[in-house]
């Protein structure tokens, strides 16, 4: 009896030693926790309307950015835009600028900030393997500083457009340039802030909503790829604010979302297709929100609603506060117009607003700066005769009992002038087609050839009018 608990003392004394030797000389071990975050990445050739889905990877962990650089820097190129027409006086060369680009796809496509390349009459484009190449410019868009080139080649090492929704702030990104001639400078940093507005840009459809970061740009790296840690697409670095002229931690980029939707309109329209609302907006302040009886300073105000707009037709109203594009918050107006600007006439969109402290929702179908639904490549066709038409408001077609198509403008020494026809005038038939609006005026007018017979009416004059013109 006594060996056996002899035995049985040295048996849990032989464990107790083992397991205290264990946990002395084994290394302590880390539990990893991944949140899983459904993903897709958009391609060139993707509809630009179709929502991208939260990304898969998360973006802090790890901070080994080696990886990222490896797929980005061959993607990223050096731009000279020479000015035959613009001597430098300080040199013996030509004037010029020069910037970074981001090859977008293997046949050559290259995106860049239209700074970078509008006083240039000649591009050339160097790769980071020395390669350089004479570039064509496809189109520029000024209003978003962003511009299309492309380079005769194939199977070119390209990024894919990442979802610049989900950049968080906090989050590591990183800068790639060519800024002081210096060949694929990779600098890393943190997302600053989102929605930022500097007020750089030009024009009543300029678009700010840039991601500012505190990674270095510097003169050079205009045009330029800002990627995650994934090696993706998140932004065009553009600016920086600065005292010195050089960089002080504070450098912006155009969100990837909206420049890929504003690439494609130039890829395939040869211009932006701008979808609006059509309203008049003011931002949130601490008054303004007391006043409406908002709970918080966030939202944007509408001050304006334009007459037959996509916002008047959905049934919006002044005072009205937007809270919301398809289910994402804008809390300040370069947010909700980065969210319209993704879009196209004739797209729609969930509208979320307050009005009366209450919350509602409608739907609005944008339209252009015509209140048409029309995209801007067709309505050439409409300068080259020489008018401008828009759809008829709800006040017009249910006070005249007609529908048509409403004759804005006319040009002088145009074809349609030369028919007597008057500003004013409303069309109701092309060749006996019933006209409800103004795409019906376009679709008929493409097909057509021989003699047009324009049928319609005046608001103040009685009666049916006729104009006929060759096409």
């Amino acid at each position: 009896m006594k060996n056996l608990v002899l035995v049985i003392i040295a048996s849990v004394l032989s464990a107790i030693i083992s397991v205290s030797a264990y946990k002395y000389f084994e290394e302590p071990q880390g539990i990893i926790i991944r949140e899983q975050i459904p993903v897709r990445y958009a391609n060139f050739t993707e509809d630009q309307n179709l929502v991208t889905p939260e990304r898969t990877f998360l973006s802090s962990s790890p901070t080994n950015f080696t990886k990222a650089a490896e797929v980005v820097t061959p993607a990223v190129v050096n731009i000279k835009a020479t000015s035959s027409a613009e001597m430098d006086w300080w040199s013996s060369g030509y004037g010029g600028s020069s910037g970074s680009g981001v090859i977008i796809s293997p046949d050559g496509y290259i995106i860049t900030n239209n700074h970078v390349v509008e006083d240039g009459s000649s591009l050339e484009v160097t790769l980071s393997d020395k390669r350089s190449f004479d570039a064509t410019l496809v189109g520029t868009d000024p209003m978003t500083d962003l511009a299309l080139l492309k380079i005769e080649s194939q199977k070119l090492p390209y990024l894919v457009f990442g979802n610049s929704d989900s950049v968080m702030v906090g989050e590591w990104v990183l800068a790639v340039g060519n800024p002081f001639n210096l060949e694929s400078t990779v600098t890393a940093g943190i997302v600053s802030a989102k929605g930022r507005s500097i007020d750089i840009l030009e024009g009543e459809y300029k678009i700010e909503s840039f991601i500012q970061t505190d990674a270095a740009v510097n003169p050079g790296n205009s045009g330029g790829a800002l990627v995650n840690t994934n090696g993706e697409l998140v932004g065009i670095n553009t600016a920086i604010i600065t005292r010195s002229g050089r960089y002080e931690g504070y450098s912006f980029a155009i969100p990837a979302n909206l420049a890929r939707k504003i690439i494609y309109d130039i890829k395939e329209f040869g211009t932006v297709q701008r979808g609006m609302l059509g309203v008049g907006i003011d931002p949130i302040d601490d008054k303004l929100a007391k006043d409406l009886g908002l709970e918080s300073v966030e939202g944007v105000h509408i001050s304006r609603i334009n007459p037959n707009s996509g916002a008047y037709d959905a049934g919006l109203k002044r005072g009205d506060v937007i809270i919301s594009i398809n289910g994402t918050k804008t809390r300040t107006i370069p947010e909700l117009q980065e969210k319209v600007a993704r879009f196209r006439p004739g797209n729609s969109v969930s509208v979320e607003y307050i009005r009366n402290g209450k919350k509602h929702k409608t739907v609005v179908i944008l339209k252009n700066k015509s209140n048409s639904t029309s995209l801007a490549g067709n309505e050439s066709l409409l300068k080259d005769l020489g008018f401008e038409l828009r759809d008829l408001t709800r006040a017009e077609k249910q006070n005249l009992k007609v529908d048509g198509a409403y004759v804005l403008s006319i040009t002088r020494g145009s074809k349609i002038e030369r028919t007597n026809m008057d500003p004013g005038f409303i069309i109701t038939k092309i060749n006996d087609y019933d006209i409800s609006n103004v795409d019906d005026v376009l679709k008929i007018l493409k097909n057509a050839s021989g003699k047009i017979m324009l049928e319609g009416i005046y608001e103040s004059y009685p009666g049916e009018y006729y104009y006929a013109f060759p096409i």
